[in-house]
């Protein structure tokens, strides 16, 4: 399972950052990684240089094989946060997913 990062210019995608995504995406979302072959993470500001609430989004997308890729988004006040928020709804999601082939089996 292969693990990106991508920011945008206001956040710095620095190796330590993309080494916490990773981390975090992996420790949530580690039941399903025989399912997934590429995790792909967006971190951007949306005030930008401006300070604000829950400004920071995150959008997690998974390909998961054989199948149509699946994305959320979570907004929250830190990156950390964010990524938290976005791997817990990716893995109701993928959860939902595949406990519906395996009970249909």
């Amino acid at each position: 399972m292969q693990i990106h990062v991508r920011t945008d210019h206001t956040i710095h995608g620095t190796e330590e950052l993309t080494n916490d995504v990773a981390a975090t995406v992996t420790s949530v979302l580690g039941r399903f990684e025989q399912h997934l072959t590429r995790i792909e993470a967006h971190l951007s500001d949306e005030n930008g240089q401006k300070a604000g609430g829950d400004d920071i989004k995150c959008v997690l997308e998974v390909r998961p094989a054989g199948r149509q890729p699946m994305a959320v988004t979570h907004h929250a006040g830190s990156v950390s946060q964010a990524v938290r928020g976005a791997s817990d709804k990716m893995r109701n999601a993928l959860a939902t997913t595949y406990d519906k082939i395996t009970s249909h089996r």
